[in-house]
């Protein structure tokens, strides 16, 4: 950002407890957490949003990225019960949501996850999102077999998948018993290239116990993403907002994810590359009486987002959660990707009772872009450049 910019948001925030902050912010000092419950609380929408541009700017100037990706979500059979998911089926029916011949429960074979694949690359993908549900009888030999075909079959893919919570799974079902460490480097040798940022929640046990409390929490996610940094395996970062935690624990979340990008930036192999907010969705889960996020706290997590994580290159918006239009706006409040075309996403859908073929195409993405006063650029799943002929 030029200092004719960062001048123009010199003068003043209409509310005052912004005003310390806006110093720090042009002084690229780091936020502390009762500035990040100010952020949250603040009704200055127009003064966050420049504050975090401001920061969005030094970093990436008016570019806005973008892929060419796919999700593939495998199963929604999973031996959880969380009460935010909407996703999840039983196998056999009991604690679930109906009896399985009554449900749409699935799971998709190693052929039709490879068909999948091939689809994408004839679509011009450079990454794969394989993530699904604990399933309670594949075995682990399943996906890595599944990785090493991928790579077999489809080389110039980026395969980026399974959550924290799968990982510890996989650690579960394998025959020995095996550790995260090894679990990951059996996956990397597999193909399995960098880990996505799903299972985070909310950092908070008072969250973990009153909304997921049968899932790994906060220490076991932190195990999987360092045990990944040092074997050299960047991941991603994510927060379930909107739910049953406070303005605090938002805060503590973020501070908690700066901690740890400030080890492994110091003193391990990778890194995480982007924070993802995740917008939540109480249509059909346990929680469905929660009204969740609007439009306007949507806005006020990614900003607040991009000014607490002052050591993460990234901040998306998954335009499938906080909607394509509300996430245009946001790249002018502090985000820098949005996300990629994806195609199908069965765990959610912003608008309820949807179809789960949600797609954007590379020239609506372009456009919003652009519309936002953004220079489109295409990226891989590491954000280089994707120069195509």
């Amino acid at each position: 950002m030029s200092a004719t910019m960062e001048q123009a948001i010199a003068p003043g925030a209409t509310d005052p407890a912004l005003e310390p902050i806006r110093d720090k912010v042009l002084a690229g000092e780091r936020l502390t957490h009762a500035d990040g419950v100010a952020l949250f609380s603040t009704r200055d929408l127009f003064t966050l949003g420049e504050l975090a541009n401001l920061v969005r700017e030094r970093r990436h100037g008016r570019t806005a990225y973008y892929n060419i990706n796919r999700h593939v979500n495998y199963t929604n059979f999973c031996v959880l019960r969380c009460k935010f998911c909407s996703f999840y089926r039983s196998l056999d029916g009991r604690s679930g949501l109906t009896p399985v011949s009554n449900t749409a429960g699935y799971e998709y074979s190693l052929d039709e996850i490879l068909g999948i694949a091939e689809q994408a690359v004839a679509a011009g993908a450079t990454e794969l999102h394989v993530v699904g549900g604990l399933h309670p009888r594949l075995p682990f030999d399943f996906y890595t077999t599944l990785c090493r075909e991928l790579k077999r079959r489809c080389p110039q893919l980026h395969i980026k998948a399974f959550t924290a919570i799968e990982i510890i799974h996989f650690t579960r079902i394998a025959r020995p018993r095996m550790s995260i460490r090894e679990v990951l480097t059996a996956l990397r040798e597999a193909g399995l290239d960098s880990l996505p940022g799903g299972g985070a929640e909310i950092f908070d046990d008072r969250v973990h116990a009153e909304v997921f409390k049968s899932k790994v929490g906060e220490s076991g996610w932190f195990d999987v993403h360092r045990e990944a940094h040092e074997l050299g395996i960047p991941s991603n970062a994510t927060m379930l907002y909107g739910h049953v935690e406070t303005i605090a624990e938002r805060v503590t979340h973020l501070i908690k994810l700066r901690e740890h990008q400030d080890e492994s930036l110091a003193r391990r192999k990778a890194a995480f590359q982007t924070l993802i907010p995740l917008s939540f969705i109480p249509d059909d889960s346990a929680l469905a009486d929660l009204p969740g996020p609007t439009g306007l706290d949507d806005l006020r997590t990614l900003a607040a987002s991009r000014l607490m994580l002052d050591n993460f290159a990234h901040v998306k918006a998954f335009w499938i959660m906080q909607t394509p239009k509300l996430s245009q706006v946001a790249l002018n409040w502090g985000v820098d990707d949005f996300d990629g075309t994806v195609v199908w996403y069965d765990i959610t859908k912003r608008e309820g009772h949807g179809t789960t073929r949600q797609e954007m195409t590379v020239d609506q993405i372009r456009r919003l872009m652009r519309e936002a006063g953004c220079a489109p650029v295409e990226r891989d799943t590491l954000y280089r450049p994707v120069v195509r002929s």
